[in-house]
């Protein structure tokens, strides 16, 4: 059976005893309050546009396709529905890229 599932090592499987359940319980509720203190430094981000120049309507809609892969209709419903995401999970270098190319035709992005 082992060969068939491509293990090399014995499972390590533990057996509490009856009374344990409470105390780990509490030992678990420690280790995920310890966790939550350390949050660790995020590294995917969303971009979302705020506001836009309308003169400047045209190029933020061409400037959106070229980042992304919507068509000229999603990207124009997109610049229309403003506040909205533009990018989910970007990392941060490249966030920080569109931010700039975007602020240069007249849009106003954060990263979040």
């Amino acid at each position: 059976m082992m060969k068939k599932l491509g293990m090399k090592e014995l499972p390590v499987i533990g057996v509490m005893k009856p009374g344990a359940a409470g105390v780990a319980a509490v030992s678990m509720k420690a280790s995920t309050a310890a966790k939550e203190e350390k949050k660790p430094e995020k590294t995917a981000f969303e971009l979302k546009m705020e506001s836009f120049d309308s003169a400047s309507k045209l190029k933020v809609i061409k400037e959106i396709r070229s980042f992304t892969d919507f068509g000229l209709k999603e990207a124009k419903d997109l610049v229309e529905k403003v506040p909205a995401v533009l990018k989910k999970g970007v990392p941060k270098e490249e966030a920080e890229k569109i931010i700039e190319k975007m602020k240069a035709v007249g849009a106003v992005v954060v990263m979040e």
